[in-house]
């Protein structure tokens, strides 16, 4: 059996040589013949059809692009410390990169999701996981910022997130590696019947999005890959792909595919929050953060939880199903009718399709095939709704059209297939370039996708692009799915590493974008919104300075008294009430980044002087004609000098 595996592996290692490398052969349909340039054409001045937020991987960061154009609009910060923004950097944000193992700067952000309202995508917030931290971020989409970061306890690989029911009830964070829950010293031989899969249901506030872990399912010690939400019909339950349902922990290219089938495990999530409320699960001990970032004091704050709510499945009888699907599938996805789940088996050239309609018969009339762990295993003939055949190598990952279509990615053949719903008919097949991973259709995790284009994720991009050294970018390319068959139209360089992205109409969105921050509603404690509240005054070795900055001065713009040793507590605030307005500072010597302040807000920069000088700062952001006259001059005396503190209100 063995062997065998190693047979497969070896030829899926040549297959995926093969497509990296074979050339690609010139045809007349390309961009020039068919006016795809024009199709993708954005004029100036003019705007983009749907936003397009893209995962950063391994940058830790979120990307938002124009559709059909391509055009990076920003890269917004959430795992990952930057320096543009000064997130992670002022005291302000700080407290957002918190977690039980202390300040960690930076995560690997996989799958983002849009906030939903009875299944449509309602634009309020886009959900994305941190893999290696196990953390979920909301990113509030009237500011493009980050204001709301989740620990998750009792969890290793936070993957098979982050993924909202259609009423945003919750957002779920599922493990990908088991792990001893709670952690303990333990021979890692004993993995089998001891480690534990947390899949953590996180819920959403309907007023103000704040996010609790409303409860922790125990799973067997499987690694939990990818989920979705059922919808329609299906809502209520949730379901994930697992693999290495054998449960190694060695080799597990051999050792995790030994066996003929793994699962798609069926949660409903309806029934255990019914058990939930009328007071089941077990509280345990936990030790994870909850920040949170507040509009009016342009601040976070970072709170340790200190307990979770735990669910063992045996305690809710009917809770969870197991579905066989191929051996170590990636993707769990679920059209939007609710009716149908594919399982990708990544090892499978078939395409295999389950029926919730045909799973609830099965569970009625007991048609079970044994259990794991207590959990009953559905036969497999039982709850299949159909086969796609020869769909193609390595499928990974389906999205559908609304239209009564399904397309599939697959990494080793390089290509994107569609597929009929039903009837399970291949209608079409184009090439990647190259390795796809996965794909997006705007809306495509919901009841009312927005069926006019595709972006291919590619992890491979070669001869591409323009060469950079020993790594090229990494690529999305852009298709149009509006036809019975696909036109690829562009290819476009990504941010870091994309695992998955979300998309939604523009107009869903731009009503709702912030234009400034109102003054009159600043509550933060160091905040000076006029030129009166302007002052510095000295507690022992901080010094605390309450400035103003307006085109094109800052207020004060001269200060003395400063002295060697001391922490100085540039407090700053942007007097500005005009739409993309921004100001910057940075000052000599700072062991962290500039500051970038949005209109009406106020951040903090620390600056610990370390020798005796005058030392400017001046605005980062390029504000006005007279932007290089945007400066002022800070003087550092000797630790044991006896300087007065004093400041020019530049007046």
């Amino acid at each position: 059996m063995k062997k065998l595996n190693y047979l497969i592996l070896a030829l899926v290692g040549l297959a995926t040589i093969f497509v990296g490398c074979q050339p690609k052969s010139k045809t007349t349909n390309g961009a020039l013949s068919s006016n795809a340039a024009e199709r993708v054409y954005v004029a100036p001045g003019q705007h983009d059809e749907f936003y397009a937020f893209i995962s950063g991987g391994f940058s830790g960061q979120l990307s938002v692009y124009g559709l059909p154009s391509g055009r990076l609009f920003k890269v917004i910060p959430v795992f990952s410390q930057d320096p543009e923004k000064a997130y992670g950097y002022n005291e302000e944000t700080k407290p957002m990169l918190n977690t039980s193992y202390g300040f960690v700067p930076w995560d690997d952000a996989h799958h983002p999701d849009i906030s939903q309202t009875a299944g449509e995508l309602d634009g309020r917030y886009v959900f994305i996981n941190g893999n290696n931290t196990p953390r979920i971020a909301k990113v509030d989409l009237s500011v493009f910022e980050t204001t709301e970061i989740l620990e998750i306890p009792n969890s290793a690989g936070n993957h098979s997130s982050s993924f909202v029911t259609e009423n945003t009830e919750y957002v779920v964070a599922g493990t990908r590696f088991s792990v001893p829950v709670p952690q303990k010293d333990m021979p890692i031989k004993d993995y089998k019947g001891n480690f534990k899969g947390a899949l953590s249901f996180i819920s959403v506030d309907p007023g103000d999005g704040r996010m609790d872990i409303k409860f922790q399912l125990l799973m067997p010690g499987f690694d939990y890959d990818l989920s979705h939400p059922g919808r329609g019909a299906s809502h209520g339950w949730f379901f994930f792909t697992t693999y290495n349902t054998e449960e190694a922990n060695s080799l597990l290219e051999v050792n995790a595919s030994q066996n003929d089938k793994d699962f798609i495990a069926a949660v409903n999530w309806k029934k255990i929050e019914e058990y939930v409320n009328g007071g089941g699960g077990t509280k345990m001990p936990a030790n994870y953060a909850h920040n949170v970032y507040n509009d009016d004091t342009h601040s976070a704050t970072s709170t340790m939880m200190k307990e979770v709510l735990v669910v063992n499945p045996a305690e809710v009888p009917g809770a969870i199903y197991f579905l066989p699907t191929p051996k170590s599938p990636h993707g769990c996805d679920v059209d939007p009718s609710g009716e149908y789940i594919v399982g990708n088996g990544k090892l499978s050239a078939d395409l295999t399709v389950h029926s919730f309609t045909k799973m609830l018969e099965a569970i009625k009339n007991k048609k079970f095939d044994g259990e794991a762990y207590g959990i009953p295993i559905l036969k497999f003939e039982d709850v299949l709704a159909g086969t796609v055949k020869s769909g193609g190598l390595g499928p990974l990952h389906t999205e559908f059209d609304g239209q009564g279509n399904a397309y599939t990615s697959f990494f080793i053949s390089s290509e994107v297939v569609k597929w009929k719903l039903g009837t399970w008919e291949v209608i079409d097949r184009q090439p990647c370039y190259y390795s796809v991973g996965h794909l997006m259709i705007p809306g495509g995790n919901s009841r009312k996708p927005f069926g006019k284009y595709a972006i291919a994720m590619n992890k491979i991009t070669k001869d591409r692009y323009l060469p950079t050294g020993p790594e090229v970018t990494q690529s999305a390319q852009l298709y149009d799915i509006s036809g019975e068959k696909m036109e690829l139209l562009l290819d476009f360089p990504t941010i870091g590493e994309p695992h998955y992205a979300a998309g939604i109409p523009a107009e869903k969105l731009t009503a709702n974008s912030r234009k400034i921050f109102e003054l009159g509603d600043n509550r933060h404690p160091y905040a000076a919104t006029t030129d009166a509240d302007v002052k510095v005054e000295r507690n022992g070795k901080d010094v605390h300075i309450y400035m103003t900055m307006i085109r094109s001065h800052f207020n004060p713009d001269n200060i003395e008294g400063v002295k060697v040793g001391d922490r100085v507590f540039f407090h700053v605030t942007n007097l500005e009430q005009d739409y993309d307005v921004p100001h910057g500072v940075g000052v000599i010597g700072a062991n962290t980044s500039e500051l970038l302040i949005m209109p009406g807000q106020t951040e903090t920069l620390v600056w610990e002087p370390k020798q005796v000088g005058v030392w400017p700062f001046y605005c980062t952001d390029f504000c006005s004609a007279l932007h290089q006259e945007m400066q002022g001059y800070i003087r550092v005396s000797p630790a044991n000098s006896n300087t007065d503190l004093s400041w020019s209100l530049g007046d």
